[in-house]
């Protein structure tokens, strides 16, 4: 079973990823060069701890709640809202309810 989303088909991001419980879900849905477009699924209290990458990282929240905390300041994004998390910026994230994302990073 691939964990990578079929092309040339119309995707309800939503309803791509699916939720488990204590963990962590995800699939890619483009790997290049120069970028990743992944979805996330997290359940509620789950999330990657502070790093830093590279690259600037786009996060758009498609289903509850999230924490994201870039340079030690806290945001709380909702469906619908996104984020740009700046390259080599320390960030983490946490699911304040279960939550699903879609990240896209654009290597420069």
């Amino acid at each position: 079973m691939t964990k990578e989303i079929d092309k040339s088909l119309v995707i309800k991001l939503e309803e791509s990823i699916e939720y488990a419980a204590d963990s962590i879900v995800s699939k890619t849905v483009v790997k290049k060069d120069t970028g990743t477009v992944t979805l996330f699924g997290f359940d509620k209290g789950q999330g990657l701890s502070k790093h830093s990458a590279p690259f600037d990282a786009i996060v758009q929240v498609l289903d509850g709640t999230a924490n994201i905390i870039i340079d030690d300041t806290g945001y709380r994004l909702q469906k619908g809202d996104m984020i740009i998390m700046p390259a080599n910026v320390p960030h983490a994230v946490e699911a304040a309810d279960r939550f699903k994302m879609l990240l896209t990073m654009i290597k420069s």
